[in-house]
């Protein structure tokens, strides 16, 4: 894409060769990498910020079985850089990005004749490195056998995150001490005293992911998903991994205010990106986990014409730009059996053509859904046909999906389920088609260079609401500083009907494994809450639609847009609370949830236009809701009951934000005409 604006405050700086400067400080000089040598040639790093010691000095390397890449290495030089940019991105949490950092790339060889450039970059909000490597004087390609960064924390603190699976993300999220943590995916998100801080990676393209492994107390090292025969990856003589990042903050807000994933990313490869548009949508994908709905022919089909219509009339009476349908194409009836889908025919009561007619008549996007099953190669092999058909249909909105394991025991998050994923959004971007990936690869900020990425799934989402014990409240508290930090998030929110009263009548059976009947844990004002909290630029509407027809507080996603323009979190603690304000055009949002503890947060107004008056329309739980027994058989206020406000206001008031237990608050802000 072009940038409408570049703003190069400063740059073409120091290109120093030296072989003595081995340190890096960050523009604000808070943060600080410090690069050494072993005595036996083995790179090592160390983080400290604010004063204060992050990561020990800690080696670094990797091992292959044609060359030595881990020691016996001897600097040659040491280049220092430092660059200050604006840019722009199409769509995102903030559509104008500052790129402000320092890098240091320490170029070194050894005995062999491989050569290592690791290249660090400081920002205000955390460091990232990476390995480019060289052995062509030693071989033409290389296997990978082993990753020896290593992360050695300089104290004990608590930590967030989900435990290592090579082929899913959709795991409990735990809070523990940073010791007591055997394994982690990332981001792993920790604290050590006032300082905040999550580990992860960036421009994931050609490399398996990594996940980090305890060795003692406080030392872990990376362990990246294997191939089928056990080694890690196959590559040429010459090649440069994703980035290891370290966000860093002094609060736990600003880890979600972070850019430093995006700016470890390339600019955009798409020449014309007009096409690429965040949006709402519903569909009738919830019916199918409640089991109001299938994905196959018969009775209870939920893809059928008839039903198309429906939902495309709700969404062009709505304010709602698009419309996806689950179940619409053959091979639903193979499930469990051989996994072969036709991504091209539909099912002989889904016309194809008269739907995406009718659509288009309406102004509303048709989206696809490519469920695979994890056959990744059969899905290689047919796509781009498929990719053709949905353009010539007007068809630019595609969701995809890997429920099951992939063939030739290759693990979802290897070095081959990388690429085929990066092979789908290439192929997509041709036909000018966005991607909502589900059971996806970790996203790691590839959304700048390829922006048609738009969104993807990668933890526990909204449907184990339907089918387990469920979604709790501290659960949507962790998100925005843990899986939220890599990227957008396909959480697919907002179910109004909390009990599943209305679903039950129209024939849901679903009981936990205790035989209790299943429910939403949060309040109806949290689940509005979370349009704005659970950032994606397209954004679901989740509910099956006749929850929301005559719904007075669907008014908020009639007005809701996830267009952003700018965004900031407010206030918040990892596993406690979240306040997150976001502008789209001329109109702000914000959003706010707890845990399972009711509170009250006040927040001022001052990111508001100043001068401006605002009608703020304030969806809120209802701090006087009676009693009930729940579907659990436990007590607990009625979580349906909401109220809604109206209000003016400035950027000089503040919100007091009071939320029942496992609830939240949900406010839109109008600028009022003079």
């Amino acid at each position: 894409m072009k940038l409408n604006t570049t703003l190069i405050i400063a740059a073409a700086m120091l290109m120093v060769a030296c072989t003595g400067n081995t340190n890096l400080t960050s523009p604000d000089g808070e943060i600080n990498v410090s690069f050494s040598l072993s005595q036996d040639g083995v790179p090592h790093y160390q983080v400290s910020a604010y004063g204060q010691a992050v990561i020990n000095e800690s080696a670094l390397g990797l091992e292959a079985e044609q060359a030595d890449l881990r020691q016996g290495f001897t600097i040659t030089k040491v280049r220092h850089e430092a660059k200050d940019e604006q840019w722009e991105q199409p769509w995102g949490e903030n559509k104008v990005m500052r790129d402000n950092h320092r890098e240091m790339a320490v170029e070194m060889s050894n005995g062999q004749g491989v050569k290592l450039t690791l290249r660090f970059k400081a920002f205000d909000d955390g460091v990232g490195y990476r390995y480019e490597y060289d052995a062509t004087a030693v071989t033409d390609s290389l296997t990978i056998i082993g990753d020896h960064t290593y992360f050695n924390f300089a104290q004990d603190g608590m930590s967030w995150s989900i435990g290592s699976y090579f082929s899913g993300y959709e795991l409990p999220y735990r809070e523990q001490a940073i010791s007591a943590t055997e394994n982690a995916n990332t981001p792993f998100t920790f604290k050590m005293d006032d300082i905040y801080g999550s580990i992860h990676e960036a421009a994931l393209y050609d490399f398996p992911e990594m996940n980090i492994y305890r060795q003692d107390s406080l030392s872990f090292k990376s362990e990246l998903a294997p191939r089928p025969e056990g080694t890690l990856a196959r590559v040429g003589a010459e090649f440069t991994t994703a980035w290891r990042t370290l966000q860093i903050a002094r609060d736990a807000v600003g880890l979600i205010n972070s850019s430093l994933i995006l700016n470890l990313n390339e600019p955009c490869k798409i020449a014309d990106v007009s096409w690429i548009k965040p949006q709402k949508y519903v569909g009738v994908w919830w019916g199918m986990h409640l089991g109001t709905h299938v994905w196959t022919m018969g009775p209870r089909h939920g893809a059928t014409t008839e039903n198309a219509i429906k939902h495309i009339d709700f969404a062009a009476a709505n304010n709602i730009g698009g419309v996806l349908f689950e179940g619409w194409n053959k091979g639903w009836e193979n499930w469990g059996g051989n996994q072969h889908f036709d991504y091209c025919e539909p099912y002989e009561d889904f016309d194809l053509e008269k739907i995406a007619a009718y659509a288009d008549e309406k102004g509303v996007s048709l989206w696809m859904h490519n469920e695979t099953g994890g056959s990744i190669f059969e899905y290689e092999r047919d796509m781009e046909k498929a990719f053709a058909k949905y353009q010539s249909l007007g068809i630019h909105y595609l969701k995809t999906g890997y429920a099951g394991g992939m063939p030739n025991h290759i693990r979802h998050h290897s070095q081959r389920g990388v690429q085929h994923y990066q092979k789908v959004v290439e192929a997509a971007a041709k036909y000018e088609i966005a991607i909502d990936a589900h059971e996806p690869i970790k996203e790691t900020g590839i959304r700048r260079t390829w922006p048609n990425m738009m969104t993807r799934e990668g933890a526990r989402g909204m449907e184990w609401n339907a089918w387990s014990e469920g979604n709790s409240s501290i659960h949507l508290c962790t998100l925005p500083y843990t899986r939220l930090l890599s990227g957008p998030m396909d959480y697919t929110p907002g179910i109004f009907d909390i009990y599943y009263d209305n679903g039950r009548a129209m024939g849901m059976e679903q009981w936990n494994g205790d035989n209790t009947k299943v429910f939403i844990k949060t309040t109806l004002a949290r689940q509005i809450a979370n349009w704005v909290l659970l950032y994606s630029p397209l954004q679901m509407a989740c509910d099956l639609i006749e929850n929301y027809e005559g719904h007075p507080a669907f008014q908020f996603f009639r007005d809701f847009n996830p267009d952003c323009d700018w965004s900031e979190a407010l206030a918040g603690e990892i596993g406690d609370y979240i306040v997150i304000a976001r502008r789209a055009g001329e109109d702000f949002f914000l959003g706010a949830g707890t845990n399972n503890e009711p509170r009250t947060v006040s927040a001022k107004l001052d990111f508001l236009k100043p001068g401006v008056s605002y009608e703020a329309t304030i969806y809120a739980d209802d701090l006087n809701a009676p009693v009930i027994t729940q579907p659990d058989g436990s007590q607990a206020p009625d979580k349906t009951f909401y109220t809604i406000e109206k209000r003016i206001v400035t950027s000089d008031d503040t919100l007091e934000i009071s939320m029942a237990a496992d609830g939240g608050q949900a406010v839109v802000f109008k600028p009022v005409e003079e």
